[in-house]
């Protein structure tokens, strides 16, 4: 090891972060929760817009499904996308805390403009001033959800032993704190939604998003908060415009690579990572030339720190692992939209006497639901038991608890195709294949097993892509990183919506086009969920030969141990 870093240059041996403890008043559980809070109203009022949001364009707005479907699925993504501006503008710019304050003012003021658009504004003028409250919706998430977690796992010090063992179980709870505003909207707002009117099932949203900020406020004293440094863009294009530059430099034959002393271009926010084999052409960003030995101040767009390297090297293996889950997030695209229009056309009494109906978006309370159940089952029944095996402090490592989720995933994409040819054969017996809007005499409880199944796909995949970018990107980007785990079902909602485009394109050629038109009963809706299982078993296979390749991040005082 010594040798190898003789050739480079480096910082430092020992470099350290926060040589002082953090501010013991501030920070753990007791500035959490008021974090949470905020985070559990913006859960509430994102679910309590999305949840419903399939039958407000099918039935208000006389929308196609399968075009209200592409504008759902487009609308998820851009959601999910923008927290790339809003963590880079966090990092690079304002800090988390700020970032957070303004982003859920402009939120709350998309979910009143939304409130007007349904109330105060005509059918036939609603369409335009409807989606733009939607889309500032979009960007004030965008700014809200990469900082909002981060900065929640920032209460929590590494270097208190204590407390970094809280963190190790913060991304469940936190996970759970959102689920239980995603089941409060479900089960609230979309009854108010179907039985009172859209304007109550937009209003409560907006209110609860204003407490929530006040909440969020009065805990600004207890924060600790993290000082933004600089643009984290900047440093990677440094590493990969150096590298480029030196590309044709061979340490070995031409004896460049002089050790420079400790404390030139560093960053002393930042830990030493240990030198990785992975990604060597990037090693050369940080070897020396007869350039770089001349006096003068370091050139930052010619030589680079072997940290620097070594963060970008951290990215560039997330970049496949990214890839590779894209299909699991095509797949829960599927809750907000085709899983709520079946349940539109099934029996959803409850009791044989009962007049009460179960709205169709309601049942997306169920993963909520099994996730509720599934984490503290998680946490104090499987991975105490797959510690005894593995030695793992965690059971099972961070990727494999993703690729479990990619399999559940697949199940999930199997019974849904299962249980819609079933919904089809029974339309088809009692001659309702071309009724679409009749009721059939099939109970709804029949998709209770796909959502189950969604639940448990989530608890493995979600946690651990939430934990997976935070872990494992430098440390001045984990707002960047929280968003491009955010990223992966955005990318998977504009997949979604391009895979219908291209089925239909492909199928009407053939003269019976899938998704068309209003009738579900006719749309082959179970052909669209096999090839989902199809591509979502290739995308495993993928992923696991990504993942037994992949390095975990590790800190040079671990690799001297």
């Amino acid at each position: 090891m010594a040798t190898e870093t003789s050739m480079v240059f480096t910082k430092s041996a020992y470099h350290d972060v926060n040589p002082s403890p953090k501010n013991p008043t501030k920070g753990g559980w007791k500035s959490a929760i008021f974090i949470i809070c905020v985070e559990f109203g913006e859960r509430f009022a994102y679910y309590g817009v999305s949840g419903n949001l399939i039958m407000y364009l099918t039935l208000v707005l006389k929308q196609p499904l399968a075009t209200a479907a592409k504008n759902v699925n487009l609308w998820h993504g851009v959601s999910a996308i923008f927290p790339l501006v809003g963590g880079f503008v966090a990092d690079s710019c304002f800090g988390r805390y700020k970032t957070i304050v303004f982003s859920s003012i402009t939120y709350l003021l998309g979910l009143i403009l939304l409130v007007i658009s349904v109330e105060a504004i005509p059918l036939e003028h609603r369409l335009p001033p409807f989606f733009l409250a939607l889309y500032i919706i979009n960007i004030g998430e965008g700014g809200h959800r990469p900082c909002i977690q981060t900065f929640a796992a920032d209460q929590f010090d590494d270097h208190l032993p204590e407390e970094k063992a809280a963190k190790s179980s913060f991304f469940n709870w936190w996970y759970l704190g959102i689920v239980l505003g995603a089941i409060s909207a479900i089960l609230v707002l979309i009854y108010v939604q179907d039985n009172i009117g859209w304007g109550w099932g937009f209003a409560i949203p907006a209110l609860v998003v204003a407490a929530a900020l006040g909440v969020f406020l009065t805990g600004t004293s207890r924060y600790r908060r993290e000082v933004p440094v600089g643009s984290p863009l900047t440093k990677v294009a440094q590493v990969i415009v150096a590298a480029t530059r030196k590309r044709r430099l061979s340490p070995e034959n031409d004896g460049f690579g002089v050790c420079v002393e400790a404390g030139e271009g560093g960053d002393d926010m930042t830990r030493s990572l240990a030198r990785t084999n992975q990604f060597r052409f990037l090693d050369k960003a940080a070897m020396m030339d007869e350039i770089d030995r001349l006096p003068g101040k370091k050139k930052d767009w010619r030589l680079c720190t072997v940290n620097e390297v070594e963060q970008v090297k951290l990215l560039f293996r997330l970049i496949p692992i990214w890839l590779s889950c894209l299909m699991f997030a095509v797949a829960i695209a599927q809750l907000g939209t085709f899983y709520t229009k079946q349940a539109s056309t099934l029996n959803r009494t409850i009791g044989s006497s009962s007049h009460f109906q179960i709205p169709p978006a309601s049942l997306q309370v169920l993963p909520g639901l099994t996730i509720l159940i599934a984490v503290p089952i998680y946490e104090r029944l499987l991975i105490p038991t797959a510690r005894r095996f593995t030695n793992h402090p965690t059971g099972i490592t961070i990727l494999q608890r993703i690729g479990v989720g990619i399999f559940f995933s697949i199940l999930t994409m199997i019974v849904s195709a299962l249980v819609e040819s079933r919904r089809i054969r029974i339309a088809t017996e009692h001659g309702l294949i071309d009724t679409p809007k009749s009721i059939l005499p099939m109970s709804v409880w029949w998709l209770v097993p796909q959502y189950v199944l969604m639940g448990i796909s989530d608890v493995f995949t979600v946690v651990g892509l939430q934990e997976l970018f935070y872990d494992q990107v430098p440390e001045g980007m984990r707002s960047m990183g929280a968003a491009a785990y955010m990223s992966v079902v955005g990318v998977g909602g504009f997949i979604s919506s391009a895979l219908i485009t291209v089925l239909q394109a492909a199928t009407a050629r053939h003269g019976d086009e899938w998704l068309k038109g209003d009738n579900l009963n006719r749309a082959h809706l179970d052909y669209f969920y096999w090839v989902l299982a199809c591509l979502s078993g290739l995308s495993l296979v993928l992923y696991v030969v990504l993942a037994k390749g992949f390095v975990y991040k590790k800190l040079q005082r671990d690799d001297e141990v």
